[in-house]
């Protein structure tokens, strides 16, 4: 999987394997309708959003999103809502399960947004965070 760009990988190997660790995302409606379009404008329209976790920004991990045309060997492909697939590597799994993908636009902002309930802090840039043992907590819902 190439990711330039996007710094260096968490891992390029496992240090220990996790057995069944299964991705749980959620993708909000507003989110599935913009991934279906991006993914149709872009020419693959059968296409997934991968979601992905490296090392670096503000605060420590840093959110990657790319267009895969096909899962890896190790990848978790979840089915959101409308159809739309989400691609999670092995390795990004721990550092966003649970997470919800939204999609905002307002004045200030116009993008995809995760809500993670395992960051413990974040960076105001949005797409920075830090983890705990503990976990983070979960956005409050409206």
């Amino acid at each position: 999987m190439s990711l330039a760009g996007m710094g260096a990988p968490i891992s390029s190997t496992p240090a220990f394997t996790i057995p069944s660790l299964i991705a749980s995302v959620t993708v909000t409606e507003r989110a599935a309708v913009k991934a279906q379009s991006l993914l149709a404008s872009k020419g693959h329209p059968d296409g997934m959003l991968r979601v992905f976790v490296v090392g670096g920004g503000c605060s420590g991990y840093q959110y990657g999103m790319a267009i895969a045309t096909e899962a890896d060997a190790d990848d978790q492909v979840i089915e959101a809502t409308g159809g739309v697939k989400v691609v999670v590597d092995r390795d990004s799994v721990p550092m966003i399960s649970g997470a919800e993908i939204d999609y905002v636009e307002d004045l200030m902002k116009s993008g995809f947004t995760i809500y993670n309930p395992n960051a413990t802090s974040s960076c105001a840039c949005g797409s920075s965070f830090q983890t705990a043992g503990g976990g983070g907590t979960p956005r409050p819902r409206n």
